[in-house]
């Protein structure tokens, strides 16, 4: 299936322009960053790497897609040939995914021909903008249940691919596991799930539907109990399984008091190995409250698939630079609209490190990353060919992995979850 449709209208205008013009073939490099973060946020994590080059890879014209755009007048017959034979021959550098930003930092830059590259910025702010909101949210959610863990469970709020993609950062940025078998499927994610109320109000009465529970998936199962009284089903958990059920999961009621309650129940009655997870639409701040209850894991939904509140990251795509035409030296090309201002040439990035600590994200100009500055822009595509390592579950699981590195180097209070300045200043020099 082809991505190329995955665009805004202006991207084939401007195309459509500069072919007859002749500033189409100009080597001209792009950035995708944000000029600020969420009101309260202390960093972001970049996501959606991985699906942004599996897309590019699609980026495909064929018959029936440039027949849509000539019957709608949106190219002529020049820019449709032009469109039957693309394919991305640029270089792409990027920010790894998983990598923690700030403001400014240029976590994707794109260098190729000016058409071949400004086709791509409604794909790459799709991907990254979404994926980057999911996971900057998952990430303070991650903090907020200080090492207990957290299952991905939105995608009955949100689109249905969306919810693939959603459960693919939230993983990426530390979440243990998700609801979604697509997600499963697709990217290699630790799946998870019992039962809903549903199955409960089912049968003649909740004993049953344990037992029917417990039949079909064993002592080690997750049972639900506050479909009706929580005190009565937590009982009934208790001695249908010898006091051996693997967990109880509570959705409803003013979770502190009830989580206490139902942890002195099972104790009293001898299940002191069953565990406590929590779900009832919870957000980083709810989390942050039930820190000190005894809680042993969190089910989140709504609130990580939407980005808590900022359901887009805020990123932008910006051409800096361009070949000149007459010597074709680098030119810095930059906005200088009113708040909207951004920075010209082409970036090198590093994050500054004191003693393992990250005191600045350092972004140049001109030269190259210091010696004490870790290089954060690495080459994902070169000459229009995909690294790999990229891609697919291992990519993942690689992303995974470095979020855990980068977001170890941050100071210790850019885990506080209340309002503040991002958690280290960006330099631009």
């Amino acid at each position: 299936m082809t991505s190329a449709l995955l665009t805004d209208q202006y991207e084939l205008t401007m195309v459509d322009a500069a072919l007859k013009d002749g500033t189409a073939d100009r080597r001209c490099v792009f950035e995708v960053f944000t000029r600020r973060l969420p009101d309260g946020r202390r960093y972001g994590v970049a996501a959606g790497l991985g699906r942004f080059l599996t897309a590019l890879g699609d980026f495909r014209f064929g018959d029936e897609e440039i027949g849509f755009l000539r019957d709608r007048g949106v190219i002529d017959a020049g820019t449709a040939r032009w469109l039957a034979d693309y394919r991305f021959t640029g270089n792409v550098r990027a920010y790894r995914e998983g990598e923690v930003f700030f403001p400014n930092s240029p976590v994707l830059q794109i260098e190729g021909t000016f058409a071949e590259a400004v086709v791509l910025e409604t794909l790459a702010l799709s991907i990254c903008n979404a994926d980057s909101a999911i996971a900057s949210a998952a990430a303070r959610m991650v903090s907020a249940a200080d090492h207990r863990p957290l299952a991905e469970m939105g995608s009955r709020r949100t689109g249905e691919w969306n919810a693939v993609a959603a459960a693919r950062a939230a993983y990426i940025a530390g979440f243990g596991a998700t609801s979604n078998l697509e997600a499963g499927r697709t990217w290699g994610i630790p799946t998870m799930g019992t039962a809903a109320h549903a199955f409960t109000l089912l049968h003649d009465s909740e004993e049953a539907a344990f037992r029917s529970q417990l039949d079909a998936l064993g002592e080690g199962t997750t049972l639900l109990v506050d479909t009706y009284d929580i005190e009565a089903a937590v009982e009934t958990a208790v001695r249908l399984t010898d006091g051996k059920l693997g967990a109880v999961r509570i959705d409803s009621g003013d979770l502190p008091s009830v989580v206490a309650a139902v942890r002195a129940q099972l104790d009293r009655l001898g299940a002191t190995g069953t565990k406590i997870t929590v779900t009832n639409d919870l957000d980083e701040y709810t989390i942050a409250a039930l820190r000190a209850a005894p809680v042993d894991s969190y089910g989140v939904g709504t609130s990580v698939v939407s980005g808590s509140g900022h359901p887009a990251a805020g990123m932008v795509f910006k051409l800096v630079a361009h070949r000149d035409a007459a010597d074709e030296a680098w030119v810095p090309v930059a906005k200088k609209s009113a708040d909207k201002a951004s920075t010209g040439g082409r970036k090198e990035a590093g994050r500054r490190l004191r003693n393992g600590v990250a005191t600045a994200e350092v972004v140049l100009t001109q030269g190259a990353v210091g010696p004490d500055e870790r290089p954060l822009l690495v080459p994902v595509v070169t000459d229009g060919e995909v690294d790999p390592a990229f891609l697919g579950s291992a990519g993942v699981e690689a992303a995974r992995k470095h979020h855990r590195m980068a977001k170890a180097e941050l100071p210790a209070d850019a885990a506080r979850i209340g309002r503040g300045d991002p958690a280290i200043p960006t330099l631009v020099i």
